[in-house]
């Protein structure tokens, strides 16, 4: 499977100022306003006029870039628009309204749904006549929450449209009289009121977001032998709880099975793709290594990373994964490439986690699969094309294990199955922990790992990387927090993992064989 070119690299940090809610809303209604007047472009004033109502809102966008208004808080945003239609007159240019709904349907339903999704990973050429659907019943706060994005795109439109027709810059319009203070002065009381209605949301009903409050990783210690002379990790990208359990995927339920499951694993806040695998891998919370979104405008984490602490001990980690999350990690991702037709994607994953297997023997190896994530993305979760992907990454990480069995490579190695966040119902949003994102599928298998085990704490994802530290005999990244997830493991032997095997050792590398066999 080919890498990442540059052009994809950069093209994907581009998509995400149209993907993320909070860049797109600006970017949306500047965008609308322009191609409305289409005509006056040629003229100086209109920019002129255009440019200093705009300047005049600049407080708006600044809170609507600041607040997010997902879930159950999207429905609070109508009434601004209800109130500024009380306090200025009937709106002025309804055509621009019109068009601002049909290019944002365009947008989201023909452009993203249908023609981005066809080049990018081969969906039908149909796709709108389920994505319509998809975006008006999305609840995260990206540019396909129909919900959130309309109330805000329409009375942003409103308010510079009333103000840019109140310029005029031949002397009668606010810049030129009295008027100017009698117009603004009303906006910026308007304004205000809705900085404290937003306050006021978030302080009292934006109360789903996690607490991130687990100390810095102190013990057990991480400095110590290593457990394993492996791990492999595989994140199964975006794989809904739920909808995990009513897949056909006997591989990975009789791995889960016979090892230790963590029934109440959550993912971290915002539950976007690049935030989650940052905090796995450093253990630490967003806040703290500084990835807020998929959107990253800093490139790099701001804390060591569990590859950091494995080069410290002289050993290697890779972790394969798409275009996103170089942003992240740097050097340390192999890239592939998410240009590829959904069918194929995993299959091409697969085979080149076997080459970099082959070629490089890494210590630790972090497999992304990706097509059940796109295929949420683009066909929505509750449909069956969602179930079938997960069966179909079932299948490829048996032939996966099974190679690795073949090659020797299972001895003394320790599995993690995981997702990295769920996805919502719509385009399977995830970010602010609808119905289906926060908890995620998480187990683990190998000889040193508990059979048959089933924890039902509540455990978060940042208990990844200190997990990882200890299992490979490294020291924990610097800004790591949490657990080591230490109930999963069987009582060490003295033996530890530089001679020969344990009997433990011996029966857990034969149990991953029996289980390969009969899945």
């Amino acid at each position: 499977m080919k890498k990442a070119s540059s052009f994809e690299i950069v093209a994907a940090r581009c998509w995400n100022l149209l993907n993320e809610g909070k860049p797109f809303t600006p970017i949306f209604v500047v965008g609308t306003f322009a191609l409305f007047r289409l005509d006056q472009w040629t003229n100086g004033d209109f920019w002129l006029a255009a440019g200093l109502s705009l300047l005049l809102l600049l407080p708006l966008f600044a809170i609507y870039y600041y607040f997010d208004f997902p879930l159950l808080l999207r429905n609070y945003l109508w009434l601004p628009v209800v109130a500024a239609l009380l306090v200025w007159e009937p709106p002025h240019n309804l055509s621009l309204y019109a068009t601002a709904i049909g290019l944002y349907f365009f947008f989201t339903v023909f452009f993203w749904g249908t023609l981005y999704y066809r080049l990018r990973i081969g969906t039908t050429l149909w796709n709108f006549k389920r994505f319509w659907k998809l975006v008006l019943k999305n609840s995260d706060s990206t540019s396909g929450n129909a919900q959130e994005q309309l109330p805000k795109l329409l009375l942003l439109l409103f308010l510079w449209n009333h103000l840019y027709i109140g310029i005029d810059l031949t002397g009668e319009g606010y810049l030129s009289s009295t008027h100017f203070s009698e117009a603004v002065v009303p906006l910026y009381l308007f304004i205000g009121c809705i900085l404290l209605f937003a306050w006021i949301l978030h302080a009292n009903l934006f109360d789903w977001k996690p607490k991130e409050t687990a100390p810095l990783t102190e013990s057990p210690d991480a400095t110590g032998k290593a457990v394993n002379e492996k791990v492999i990790v595989i994140v199964v990208d975006g794989m809904r709880k739920e909808r995990f359990e009513e897949a056909d995927a006997p591989f990975l339920k009789k791995l889960r099975a016979e090892g230790t499951e963590y029934t109440q694993m959550e993912t971290v806040y915002p539950a976007r793709t690049v935030v989650c695998f940052s905090s796995m891998f450093t253990g630490a919370y967003p806040k703290e290594h500084g990835i807020r979104s998929n959107m990253v405008w800093r490139l790099g984490i701001r804390v060591e990373s569990i590859f950091d602490s494995l080069r410290k001990v002289n050993k290697k980690g890779r972790l394969l994964g798409i275009a996103h999350l170089i942003d992240s990690m740097g050097d340390d991702v192999e890239s592939v490439t998410a240009v590829m037709h959904n069918d194929r994607a995993d299959r091409n994953i697969i085979e080149r986690a076997k080459k970099i297997m082959a070629e490089q023997d890494p210590d630790l190896l972090v497999v992304q699969l990706i097509g059940v994530d796109q295929t949420g993305h683009s066909r929505g979760v509750l449909y069956d094309e969602y179930l079938q992907k997960i069966a179909e990454a079932d299948r490829l990480i048996e032939e996966y294990v099974g190679w690795l069995n073949e090659q020797g490579m299972m001895r003394n190695t320790t599995l993690i199955l995981c997702a990295d966040h769920g996805q919502a119902d719509g385009i399977g949003g995830h970010g602010h922990l609808d119905e289906g994102e926060r908890f995620v599928p998480f187990f683990l298998n190998g000889p040193t790992i508990k059979q048959g085990h089933r924890v039902d704490e509540r455990h978060s994802l940042i208990s990844m990387a200190p997990t990882l530290s200890f299992l490979l005999g490294a020291p924990y990244p610097n800004g790591s927090r949490g657990r080591v997830l230490s109930d999963a493991f069987k009582p060490q032997s003295k033996s530890g993992s530089g001679g020969k095997e344990t009997s433990n050792e011996s029966k857990g590398t034969q149990e991953i064989s029996r289980i390969h066999s009969s899945a």
